[in-house]
């Protein structure tokens, strides 16, 4: 039977008690200019500093959004004395060896998804700020939306009953170019690792890491991975089945589906959206959850930068709800998917 009302979402609120922190930004790129708009505009966070190998880029970009200092090397902004967070931008391919360089010079770092492109690469960093008792945290921002906290603390109270089912896509339609960074594979391009790490990160937060990967798709000619469908074997009769993409855009919607009820997340699902919670039977009711919050697209950024200050605060190195333990599994399911998938496309 299903609740009369849905649970209240838990919100990372500004000014409820996390420190103000200094941000530096490595990598002045299109989603850094929304990190910032956001972290701005909701947040009591500061944004003081912006980084680049190319100094008037920087310099554009700290001019555009306010940003007092504007230096040309990521060694000037990890070691720089106003600094508290490095908030890392760049092409994943770089995300390893600037997470490294900021742990060592003391700072926390927030890492762009996918934090690293390997298993073992994220696992070094993990280990790299254990040891030096800073946090970091991939910027997976869907898990600290609203609606993510609602939809756990739905399968918390086990309304959907045994959970048997997950779906979830994401494709664009990126225009074929070999120099753009998805098409390139020394950049760690390819759908799965940009895109496909979105339903990856669905499937880990319902059912936690796989026991099998099975992943049948395509390459593009540079040696990317151009579309994929993984499925994810899990216990007590558990699939997922979930489908990424940068040859077309796709729906964007994921499904929880359990013995009792199921929930049907709107398009854009790893962004700020509604979702829909119907009971198992032919005719049963629904109840339709949205934003109460008015936080839309790009705002939703803010929530994981007022999470991580509040981390922060608490003295964590890393994020109670996506775990570097957890980070790293997504990785190595997607490690296995692109390793299959390059085999198999290697045979013809």
């Amino acid at each position: 039977m299903l609740p009369e009302h849905l649970p209240e979402p838990d919100l990372y609120r500004p000014g409820t008690g996390e420190p103000s922190l200094r941000w530096g930004v490595v990598g002045p790129g299109w989603i850094a200019g929304e990190f910032v708009k956001a972290v701005r505009a909701h947040t009591a966070q500061q944004v003081v500093a912006v980084s680049s190998r190319d100094a008037g880029r920087a310099g554009a970009f700290a001019a555009e959004h306010g940003i007092g200092l504007a230096l040309g090397s990521t060694e000037q902004l990890v070691t720089h004395p106003d600094v508290d967070v490095v908030y890392v931008a760049t092409p994943q391919s770089e995300h390893l060896a600037i997470g490294l360089a900021a742990i060592a010079a003391g700072k926390h770092v927030l890492v762009e998804k996918p934090i690293t492109v390997t298993a073992a690469q994220a696992r070094e960093l993990a280990d790299a700020a254990r040891a030096a008792g800073v946090l970091v945290m991939e910027a997976m921002w869907s898990r600290y939306l609203p609606q993510t906290s609602v939809i756990r603390r739905l399968l918390a109270d086990g309304v959907l009953g045994e959970v048997r089912t997950v779906l979830a896509d994401h494709g664009q339609s990126i225009a074929v170019d070999p120099q753009h960074r998805l098409y390139r594979p020394e950049m760690g391009g390819g759908a799965l690792l940009d895109l496909g790490i979105y339903p990856v990160q669905f499937s880990s937060m319902v059912f936690g890491a796989p026991d099998t990967v099975h992943a049948v798709g395509g390459m593009t000619d540079t040696g990317v991975d151009a579309y994929s469908t993984l499925t994810l074997t899990h216990a007590n009769q558990g699939q997922s089945t979930l489908f990424s993409s940068i040859l077309a855009r796709t729906p964007m919607t994921a499904v929880i589906a359990g013995s009792e009820a199921s929930i049907v997340v709107g398009s854009g699902f790893y962004t700020p959206t509604t979702f829909t919670l119907t009971g198992a039977g032919h005719f049963d009711p629904s109840l339709e959850w949205s934003d109460p919050t008015g936080l839309q697209l790009f705002d939703g950024l803010s929530w994981e930068a007022t999470a991580f200050a509040g981390f922060v605060g608490e003295g964590r190195t890393e994020s109670p709800v996506h775990t570097m333990d957890e980070t790293v599994a997504i990785l190595a399911t997607i490690d296995e998917a692109r390793a299959q998938l390059s085999k198999e496309n290697a045979r013809g």
